[in-house]
């Protein structure tokens, strides 16, 4: 079957280059069922490749020809090899978490191939700990982040006596519902918002009269320096440079509940103290790489936005996904200060798009990250100051502990795209009380990036002290 790559699909494959693979991927660790002996870890990677029938997602490949007019086209693999997705590796000595992460740079470093379905899966066992891990990747022309996150979270249970679960690419595993709790509540990373939002937004007719006075708004704001979706006042970092195509990956996770505290005891979100977190954990490692600047970081934030919620109703009510730019506050010394400025920040922008209709948010968005994917095309990056210098995104995850083939799921962390201009992604995901926390980078343009892991935990402890929580 063939059928033609949607716009935002053909985006994402045009825009990809060996500086910029252009996949998302995740990590799962594994804790083994009790009594679980030496081979299980050969047994689960027997389930994981021994499928009768693979799901048509999973046997897509981009296609063009002189058949297909020249342009490009979804088609079927015949020649499917499942050993060249469906991978087993083991850890060298003495198999630390570090070890992990610096295979799972590796991983994601690498491209995936065109002339083959585009998604790759690797269980990893090494762990001395013993746990196992599975890294997988999947293109963003294939499917989008949170769409990649559901597809494995798909075929894991909340029961650890199942044992018939099939592998995320099997055509025996029917995607499920997502659960109430996360419906409306998932905001997209980066790389899926502008070309979508651009899309959309070219496509509307109906609304195009009051695009003019949104857009007036939106950069008058900019101008000022008021929180919007546009950003017009962002310096100059280091992150903000040309990137090569190395990879580095470092991921961890703290309690919800430590979150909950400091906003509580502030009058804050979770989310604005997971943004306030990423504040002081960047400005330390810019001190420490004596390269902070004086103004503040601004960081691209999607967001997920409910019309009832913000009280102010739009033209077709629902949800409606934009994204804001938040200024982190990196210039101020005291922790709660910084939390106060991310929390105004933040409660600025959303009220800004709230006075939008959702076709007007979309248009934003696309108005907003328009610089962050022309710039780097024209190579003038290093001329033009940066729209934002950060992305940071946070993806609901399962609430509850689940499991796979009675495996349990002891962490869940994402990995993210970074492109030109825009060397460093922190993406989270909450799961089972805990906040995952994972931050990809460029290995040559963000040195010793997981040094932020340390910052991180230095300025969750900050707040705390700080607010009293």
């Amino acid at each position: 079957m063939v059928t033609p790559l949607d716009p935002t699909s053909l985006a994402f494959l045009m825009a990809e280059n060996r500086a910029m693979p252009m996949h998302v991927g995740g990590l799962q660790l594994f804790d083994k069922p009790e009594g679980a002996g030496r081979s299980y870890s050969r047994e689960m990677y027997a389930s994981l490749r021994e499928v009768e029938e693979i799901a048509p997602l999973f046997l897509r490949r981009p296609y063009r020809s002189p058949a297909t007019g020249g342009q490009w086209v979804w088609t079927t693999d015949e020649l499917f090899d499942i050993d060249y997705h469906v991978r087993h590796s083991g850890l060298p000595k003495p198999g630390r978490v570090r070890e992990l992460l610096e295979l799972c740079s590796r991983l994601h470093s690498t491209r995936l191939a065109r002339e083959r379905p585009l998604w790759e899966a690797t269980l990893i066992e090494g762990l001395r700990d013993g746990r196992m891990a599975l890294h997988t990747k999947m293109h963003h022309a294939l499917v989008d982040g949170i769409a990649a996150s559901r597809l494995v979270q798909s075929t894991l249970s909340t029961d650890p006596d199942q044992r018939d679960m099939p592998a995320p690419w099997s055509a025996a595993n029917a995607p499920r519902k997502p659960s109430r709790e996360l419906e409306g509540r998932s905001a997209p990373s980066l790389a899926e918002v502008p070309v979508e939002a651009l899309r959309t937004a070219l496509g509307i007719s109906a609304e195009a009269a009051g695009m003019p006075s949104a857009l007036v708004r939106t950069l008058v704001r900019g101008i000022r320096n008021d929180t919007s979706a546009v950003s017009l006042h962002a310096p100059h970092t280091i992150f903000n440079q040309k990137i090569t195509g190395s990879r580095r990956f470092a991921a961890q996770d703290w309690p919800i509940e430590r979150m909950k505290a400091i906003g509580t005891a502030s009058g804050t979100t979770l989310n604005d103290v997971v943004l306030a977190m990423c504040s002081g954990a960047l400005r330390a490692y810019l001190l420490e790489n004596d390269a902070l600047p004086d103004r503040p970081l601004v960081a691209m934030v999607p967001v997920g936005l409910n019309a009832k919620q913000v009280h102010q109703a739009s033209s077709d009510g629902g949800n409606a996904v934009g994204s804001v730019m938040v200024q982190l506050g990196t210039h101020l010394d005291d922790p709660a200060d910084r939390l106060m400025s991310v929390h105004t920040s933040m409660a600025d922008g959303k009220q800004a798009l709230s006075s939008m209709t959702p076709a007007q948010i979309v248009a934003m968005t696309a108005v907003g990250l328009a610089p962050a994917i022309i710039t780097p095309a024209l190579r003038m990056h290093h001329i033009l100051r940066p729209p934002f210098n950060v992305i940071i995104s946070n993806v609901p995850g399962p609430r509850e502990t689940q499991y796979f083939n009675g495996a349990r799921l002891s962490g869940l962390y994402p990995l993210s795209i970074p492109i030109h201009g825009m060397a460093l992604n922190i993406t989270c995901t909450s799961y089972d009380g805990v906040m995952g926390f994972g931050v990809t980078g460029c290995r040559r343009t963000v040195p010793r990036l997981q040094r932020l892991l340390t910052h991180l935990d230095d300025e969750l402890a900050a707040l705390e002290k700080a607010t009293g929580a």
